[in-house]
Order: structure tokens, then C-alpha cells, then sequence
């Protein structure tokens, strides 16, 4: 006998009889003994709230208060911590007479002349061009770098959090608002500014990786630790770290 379009012969099985022999076997194989039972559709929902939930509990867990011990004390000199330098920061966003008003306000707080900070890239979302002037900055060093880091401090309720520290021991924080600094009244002429603060913890030494001849790198043992620099603003302003 001739076959069919499709090349089957006489006798052989159609689709939809293929389909009920693979029906058949599949409820073969559920009905025999020692088969796997079909897991319910939510369960792989519950999974996923249950890691939720811990993961919910371990950030409650951390941001609790932190015993980091003692400072350590070095007797070499050089491995001594020290506060290398306060950037305060203020963002804008626009050009204009908005960054007039912050770089007034924050030669007022530090008593430091500030620095334009430039658009590094050009966004029409933004109505940004490259170039453009959009903030200010000013860094504090020595005596003027602790006497304002400790005001700053005092502006966050002197909480330092451990997520604010990276791996070379240096952190960062925001104020929301700058009448929130002690011994500052609102301006309306001025506004409201927010600012960002970043904090540089290094040691003697440091230098080398930093000049322009002969430059080298530090060995791991002379690096700041993050326990160590939390550790040592800790100490050295009387704030707690959770």
C-alpha cells in the first residue's frame, strides 16, 4: 500500500492517537510505586517569602548596636590612625544661581573658599550639557576638618553606621537638611541645601602612592582596615556605630 503525505503506512498512529499513548504513559508512571509526587505551585512562592523574611531579620540583627572592641594600640608611630581629610559636598543640579547660593552657604559653614564642580556629561533628560557648573565642593584639612566632622556627626543624632565604611576604611554620609548642623538658622534668601560629607582615615606614609615621582604601592599591612577606622572615629568623637 502506498504511504501518505506525511510518510506514515497503513496502521501507524496519527497525532492525536500518539497523543493518547503519551497521556497513557505519563499516568503509568505517576500511578507506579516509588514515584516522585508533583510539587505544589506555591511552594516555590513560599520559598521566596521565607528567604525574605530572613533576610529581614539579619538587617534588623545588624543594625543594631556593634561591640567593636577596643582600639589597638601601635607603638610605631607610623601606624598611628589619622584624620586625612573632610570633603564636604553639595549638588544642584543646575547651573545658575542656585550653585551661587550653596557656594555662599558652604564658605559660611566651613569658612572656606569653595570649589565649582562641573557636569561630566551631557543629559538632555536633564537639560545638562557637559561642562556646565552644577555644585560646589570644599576639603577640610587638620583642625578645621575635625572641628566641622564633628558638627556633621552631631547633624545625623552621632550614629555612624557600619554600610557607610568601605574596605580602605574611608565613609561617607549625607545631612538632609543644612539647618540640621548645630548652631545654623534658616535663611530664606539662602534656602535649603542638602550635602554630602566624605571622610579620608589613613596613616603616615600614605604619601607614597599619592606623589607624582617614584610612585608605590602600600604594603596590606600598612592599609586601614574598615574595624579599624570605625574604631577609631568611635574614640576620637564620641559616636556610636550600628
Amino acid at each position: 500500500m502506498p504511504a501518505d503525505r506525511k510518510g506514515r503506512k497503513p496502521g501507524e498512529e496519527g497525532p492525536a492517537e500518539e497523543k493518547e499513548g503519551r497521556k497513557e504513559k505519563v499516568e503509568q508512571k505517576e500511578k507506579a510505586p516509588g514515584a516522585k509526587e508533583a510539587r505544589p505551585a506555591d511552594e516555590g512562592v513560599v520559598k521566596r517569602i521565607r528567604i525574605r523574611r530572613k533576610r529581614k531579620v539579619v538587617e534588623e540583627e545588624e543594625e543594631g548596636p556593634v561591640d567593636l572592641g577596643p582600639q589597638e594600640e601601635y607603638k610605631n608611630p607610623m601606624q598611628k590612625l589619622r584624620l586625612e581629610k573632610v570633603v564636604v559636598n553639595i549638588g544642584v543640579g543646575e547651573s545658575g544661581e542656585k550653585v551661587v547660593r550653596a557656594a555662599t552657604l558652604l564658605e559660611n559653614l566651613t569658612g572656606q573658599k569653595s570649589v565649582r564642580t562641573a557636569a561630566k556629561k551631557t543629559n538632555r533628560d536633564f537639560n545638562l550639557r557637559k561642562g556646565d557648573l552644577i555644585g560646589c565642593k570644599v576639603t577640610l584639612r587638620k583642625e578645621a576638618a575635625k572641628a566641622f566632622l564633628k558638627r556633621a556627626l552631631d547633624a545625623v543624632d552621632g550614629r555612624v553606621e557600619r554600610r557607610w565604611f568601605d574596605a580602605e576604611g574611608n565613609f561617607s554620609f549625607g545631612i538632609d537638611e543644612h539647618i540640621n548642623i548645630p548652631g545654623v538658622q534658616y535663611d530664606p534668601s539662602v534656602g535649603i541645601y542638602g550635602m554630602d560629607v566624605c571622610v579620608t582615615v589613613s596613616r603616615k606614609g600614605y604619601r607614597v602612592k599619592h606623589r607624582r615621582l617614584k610612585v608605590r604601592a602600600l604594603p596590606r599591612s600598612h592599609r586601614v582596615a574598615k574595624l579599624d577606622a570605625m574604631r577609631f572615629i568611635r574614640d576620637s568623637f564620641n559616636v556610636r556605630v550600628a
